[in-house]
């Protein structure tokens, strides 16, 4: 028997401690600063997170060592149980070394969630299934029959599907491309993507509704973007920068940060400037994006946005039609070379 089956219910001793550091994690969201919707924070407080991460990978010198709730030893299940309620990452799937899916940091997820401004209502389709925790949020939020989550790979569907459905959730949980969308569920209100993006698929513009939002995860960053009609949508980046795993399938992601040599080294840890060299990867030459950065005084992720219109789209900084724009999916196709 897997581990999801064995971790399918959390036996009795363990519901009073997942309690207790269930509520320590949302004050600390709530302390830095997000939660501030109490539907949101009822959701994070009433959800479960420790069902739908039965067992996890923590990163060692030697790999990865795998923590879950079967283990034996007393202490490590202990160990397990708090760290699914730490306020970070975990990986739950580990192919070759390599992440493939992941529960993401729950202070990142309710700031996407309060960024995607849902309505009683609204229908919502996720992109990216992961372990099926943020699906959860979102159906306690909800209610199951307006919640989509579509993932390509099968063993994480199914998996998200029971450790919703052990949690009490029944949302509609798709195997398929995520980068298509679900047309037969649409149109849809908002659609939010769990998994970084090389570019905006025309298809999730076409299965919203005018007026509706798109949050992806782009260039370690996470844009929102309000879809005026089905070619067209344009918004702005969020403060908060973040990281995830590649949409499978949709091509080559910027995720990493190039390598540029003789800079200073506050330039080089520079949060904003390393944005903006993950934005332009393989578009601008590094150097032209230092000379950018220096002369427009060291913009942050705030004054950068991207427009969709019709089979083009776009990254920005300040202004859509401004000077400064760089193509995005088509490397070595910019709209604009800053000098």
């Amino acid at each position: 028997m897997g581990a999801d089956q064995d971790a399918r219910a959390v036996p009795d001793p363990y519901a009073g401690l997942a309690a207790e550091v269930r509520a320590a994690l949302v004050r600390r969201i709530a302390a830095a600063g997000a939660l501030r919707d109490p539907a949101w924070r009822a959701a994070f407080a009433e959800v479960p997170r420790h069902l739908f991460v039965p067992y996890y990978y923590v990163p060692t010198l030697a790999g990865y060592e795998r923590l879950w709730s079967g283990d034996p030893d007393a202490d490590r299940r202990e160990r397990w149980l708090r760290g699914a309620y730490s306020d970070g990452p975990l990986a739950t799937r580990v192919r070759d070394g390599e992440i493939v899916s992941s529960s993401s940091q729950p202070s990142l997820m309710a700031r996407m969630l309060e960024a995607l401004e849902v309505e009683d209502g609204h229908r919502v389709l996720e992109i990216g299934a992961g372990s099926g925790y943020n699906a959860a949020l979102l159906t306690h939020r909800l209610g199951d029959p307006l919640v989509t989550t579509v993932d390509l790979d099968p063993e994480i569907a199914e998996a998200a599907r029971r450790h919703l459905a052990a949690a009490g959730h029944h949302p509609a949980v798709i195997t398929g491309d995520g980068a298509r969308g679900c047309p037969g569920r649409a149109p849809f209100h908002r659609i939010i993507a769990t998994c970084a993006l090389p570019s905006v698929p025309r298809a999730w513009l076409e299965q919203s509704v005018p007026g509706g939002l798109l949050l992806a995860p782009l260039a370690n960053g996470l844009v929102v973007l309000r879809v005026h009609d089905q070619g067209h949508a344009e918004g702005r980046f969020l403060h908060t920068p973040a990281s995830f795993v590649p949409l499978r399938g949709g091509g080559p992601v910027r995720t990493s940060v190039p390598h540029v040599g003789g800079l200073p080294r506050r330039v080089a840890e520079s949060e904003q400037f390393r944005f903006l060299l993950t934005l332009t990867a393989g578009v601008l030459d590094p150097h032209e994006a230092l000379s950018l950065w220096q002369r427009e005084g060291r913009p942050e992720r705030e004054r950068f946005g991207v427009t969709v219109s019709g089979d083009s789209q776009w990254a920005w900084l300040d202004d859509p039609e401004g000077p400064y724009a760089w193509t995005l999916g088509a490397p070595g196709t910019e709209r604009s070379t800053p000098s």
